[in-house]
């Protein structure tokens, strides 16, 4: 019955052993003692993960590979593991704190990569006029000679969060993925 859901998760997983042997050594640099020089994602989701932990919404949730999908309402028990790939999107390190360019307007503030081989290409907050975080949208690719990705995750606090998936596996094809959250 969860079949879908185990395979989005198998796929996930994949996604993320291979992303991990695929880092550049930049990546490795730690975060500690240096000013944030933009939107901070791992403090923002964090602390939505820990809100959402103690309000504990009932979402609802579809799963799609390829097509097939899954609908199910449930409680999540872990906000920072169903947020992660938002976290892990951070562009707050060191060695990138010119590796991005800034363009804002009065309500949204994107980041643009300035370096190809970096995996968040493009980080978009959109604000309300009261200046709270009203849709995140984060785009990450990886490409390497055995595997590409496309992500696209999108936040709307208190409402829903998505994530839109296409991966290429050499010698395993093409696979695409949707994560769907609404909160009740």
């Amino acid at each position: 019955m969860y079949r879908c859901l185990h395979i989005a998760r198998a796929g996930l997983a994949c996604t993320v052993l291979v992303w991990g042997l695929s880092c550049s050594r930049r990546s490795d640099t730690p975060s500690t003692g240096h000013a944030e020089s933009y939107f901070s994602l791992a403090d923002y989701f964090s602390k939505e993960a820990t809100r959402l932990q103690q309000f504990a919404p009932t979402v609802a949730k579809t799963v799609t590979k390829n097509g097939e999908a899954e609908h199910r309402t449930l409680r999540i028990d872990n906000w920072q593991n169903e947020l992660a790939l938002f976290i892990d999107s951070d562009i707050n390190k060191p060695a990138w704190q010119n590796s991005y360019r800034v363009d804002s307007t009065a309500t949204s503030v994107t980041y643009t990569s300035r370096d190809p081989e970096l995996r968040t290409e493009r980080i978009i907050v959109e604000k309300r006029p009261d200046g709270t975080v009203n849709h995140i949208r984060v785009v990450n690719r990886v490409s390497n000679m055995l595997y590409q990705t496309e992500e696209r995750l999108d936040y709307h606090p208190d409402s829903a969060y998505q994530l839109v998936k296409r991966q290429w596996v050499r010698f395993i094809g093409e696979s695409h993925y949707t994560i769907s959250g609404t909160l009740k």
